[in-house]
């Protein structure tokens, strides 16, 4: 965070509205400056009011003592009520702060008292907290205890933080030199900004935690289940790559078989229009005892040539009967051998699809057990690396 401006009115010593401008020339173009002045000038004062309109409180008043103080409306109040800086004879005073938070982004904190009737002897009414943004846009949060959180949320420092680091009051050095080594490194975290590196470590610590759970489940499911080791793997493996080449094979070959199948088919087909030509065979051989008979009447009428033509057509039928017969019994053959064969082949094919079978299922009972082995294994390296690079940035930031 980023002080801009540091304003107030009737704070202890400092009657008069003041206000410090760090954002404007001398102060922005300074490196360094001094707050001087005799005693009781107000220069606590002003970091007072830097505590109030930030935390509502500041390092005077932050005492776990329980005494008691007559405030001038007559009523006691604990000495560690931050009101009480009012200055005496007053019955109003503010404290507000201009400053940039830790998202870059511009705020303005107000702490302010009044007295009853805003009479210097009226009774103290609560304080008044607000936190706007800079640019006017609008508020971010009101009252006690919405605007601590958002100050605290906004600064990236708690009051205990704050005073002990941006701002150490009189006499509070030493308390930030003596503090434990967990409260000394959270407030160097905070100043320096490497807190992101713890929060890194820890989470690459929790998820190594984690996968190291889920490897060792793994192992364990492994182990239960009997993994085989490499060799048998390689084995069933190869086995398998053996099988799945012999189906090849036989796939090709019942390829080729159906091939042979097609040709039965047309065979059966031919066999079909074989019988048909015997039908008619047989009906032309009725027709041709029935024309025996008629045999010597047809060689009176010889010379007729229509019949003559008939008997020629009737000698063709028989020679393509007798062509059609020696086709149908060569086709037969031929039949009974390709369907022996398609019998084998086909008996084979099964046998090896039954072992391909076999050899991919337990292949495959292994499968998810290896791929979330290798996917742990990558998660494991992952976290590994990243916990070095954070080793690294670590070692780097503390030389």
């Amino acid at each position: 965070m980023r002080i801009l401006a540091i304003r107030g009115e009737n704070l202890a010593s400092l009657a008069k509205p003041f206000e410090i401008n760090l954002a404007a020339e001398p102060l922005s173009g300074a490196g360094l400056f001094a707050i001087t002045g005799d005693t009781g000038a107000g220069k606590s004062t002003i970091l007072d009011a830097l505590c109030l309109a930030l935390y509502g409180d500041y390092p005077r008043v932050n005492i776990d003592r329980r005494e008691t103080v007559l405030d001038p409306s007559g009523k006691q109040h604990q000495v560690s009520d931050p009101r009480h800086i009012l200055r005496r004879g007053t019955g109003r005073g503010f404290a507000e702060v201009d400053f940039i938070g830790a998202d870059a982004i511009g705020y303005r904190a107000r702490w302010e008292v009044r007295r009853a009737g805003g009479k210097a002897n009226g009774r103290l009414q609560n304080e008044e907290r607000r936190l706007d943004f800079l640019d006017g846009s609008g508020s971010v949060a009101t009252g006690k205890t919405d605007v601590k959180s958002a100050i605290i949320a906004k600064t990236g420092f708690n009051f205990d933080q704050f005073r002990r680091t941006v701002l150490l009051a009189q006499g509070e050095f030493d308390a930030f030199l003596l503090a434990g080594d967990s409260q000394r490194a959270e407030l160097l975290e905070k100043i320096t900004g490497t807190d992101i590196y713890t929060r890194i470590s820890i989470r690459v610590h929790t998820l190594t935690k984690e996968h190291e759970q889920i490897l060792k489940l793994l192992e364990q499911r492994q182990h239960d289940t009997g993994v085989m080791d490499h060799e048998a793997r390689q084995r069933l493996e190869k086995e398998y790559a053996e099988q799945r080449q012999n189906a090849s094979k036989l796939k090709q070959q019942r390829e080729n078989l159906q091939k042979h199948i097609n040709s039965a088919t047309n065979i059966q087909n031919a066999a079909k229009n074989l019988a048909l030509a015997q039908d008619a065979l047989k009906q032309a051989q009725a027709n041709w005892q029935q024309a025996d008979q008629d045999k010597l009447h047809l060689e009176a009428l010889d010379a007729v040539a229509p019949l003559r033509s008939q008997a020629m057509q009737l000698a063709k039928e028989k020679r393509s009967l007798i062509e059609s017969q020696k086709a149908l019994q060569q086709a037969e053959t031929e039949l009974e051998l390709a369907k022996k064969k398609l019998e084998n082949a086909t008996r084979q094919y099964e046998e090896k699809q039954n072992i391909a079978k076999e050899a991919s299922a337990q292949v495959g009972l292994f499968e998810p057990v290896w791929r979330q082995a290798d996917k742990l294994d990558e998660q494991q390296n992952a976290a590994r690396q990243e916990l070095f690079k954070v080793q690294e940035k670590t070692i780097a930031t503390t030389q």
